[in-house]
């Protein structure tokens, strides 16, 4: 029961309180936002590993009134400090990367240079230990009765989260939002890459029955033949058959009921933000032309709830940062939808 007296809901953001100006401690709280500041494998941009603390400024300006969320927030959201030790980690990393990516662009072995191997080395165990960081963090949150929520940070960052989802939930669906599919083996010579996440997830977790794709529009060969040859456990929506559905007369509606029919009873949403047109986020990582609206997801995900289905978490990725707040105050406002979203969705 909320009884934080004398806090006002339509008073500016309080800047000595938590997230959204929220007046929760961890304890109180029942949704707790885990940052992730890891960025070490990504490919073109980068920016994520700060997003968090950006995130958390903007959203002292979000208007916490929300008539989807149903007054969710009364239940105590609250976000973890950003570990210093992992950002520093993924900046010492993140410059490895970058030599790397740069020597194998140039279509020189990697082998001939014992540099690069003892590179190479560092950064998939620097990964290995994100991963076992991320697992331990959100276990103990979810053995607490916490919901929880992981805020990248890159793509790679959910992969200990689902697999202690699955050591406390037992099986469930993943709903991916991306313009990407995510599910190349080793992209780049590195094990946990953003852009692997999704193959290393289904390899490593059997817990997950089917993982279903909106959004994409960006991807290799390799790829779709993972696809074809799933037997249906990873569904993919392209957006160019989405978009072309919907000239021909389809409603978004139709095609939503369609995306929940392939999905579990429990499921998990793994939000890349490149999957939104490139407006909402300019600054993401690998953007690609084309993309979702933000109310076009946000009512796919509140068709979930209302389907009887259960949000089990959720993660947020890719938010990245560029000359003016725009993306971090975009990142916020989607944070604070889901958040309610999920917290009603438990009530």
């Amino acid at each position: 029961m909320f009884d934080h007296y004398p806090f006002n809901p339509n008073a500016v953001g309080n800047t000595q309180n938590n997230i959204f100006g929220l007046p929760f401690s961890e304890e109180e709280a029942q949704l707790i936002i885990l940052p992730v500041p890891w960025e070490v494998t990504v490919s073109y941009g980068a920016g994520t590993s700060r997003a968090a603390d950006h995130i958390y400024k903007a959203s002292k300006q979000v208007d916490i009134f929300d008539v989807d969320g149903n007054r969710g927030w009364e239940k105590g959201f609250f976000m973890k400090e950003v570990d210093k030790r992992l950002l520093m980690k993924s900046d010492y990393l993140r410059k490895e990367a970058e030599l790397y990516i740069n020597y194998i662009s140039k279509g020189d072995e990697v082998a001939q240079n014992k540099f690069m191997c003892k590179s190479l080395k560092e950064i998939n165990e620097g990964n290995i230990l994100m991963n076992e960081w991320v697992y331990n963090q959100t276990k103990e949150l979810l053995q607490k009765g916490k919901l929880v929520v992981l805020l990248g940070g890159d793509h790679s960052t959910p992969l200990g989260y689902m697999k202690a989802l699955a050591e406390v939930y037992g099986n469930f669906g993943v709903l991916q939002i991306d313009a990407h599919c995510d599910l190349r083996d080793g992209y780049e010579g590195f094990q946990y890459s953003h852009a692997s996440i999704m193959r290393n997830a289904l390899r490593e977790i059997p817990a997950i029955t089917k993982l279903v794709q909106a959004g994409i529009r960006d991807y290799s060969e390799e790829e779709w033949q993972e696809i074809c040859n799933s037997n249906y456990r990873i569904i993919s929506y392209l957006d160019q058959s989405i978009q072309h559905r919907q000239f021909e007369g389809e409603t978004w509606k139709s095609i939503a009921d369609e995306i929940i029919n392939h999905l579990p009873q429990q499921v998990y949403l793994s939000f890349d933000v490149d999957g939104l047109d490139r407006k909402y986020c300019p600054n993401t990582g690998t953007p690609v032309p084309g993309g979702f609206e933000l109310e076009q997801v946000l009512y796919l995900i509140k068709k979930i709830t209302q389907s009887g289905r259960k949000l089990i978490g959720f993660d947020l990725v890719e938010v990245s940062l560029g000359q003016t707040d725009w993306d971090s105050n975009v990142g916020a406002r989607i944070l604070w939808r889901l958040c309610n979203i999920m917290v009603h969705n438990h009530s």
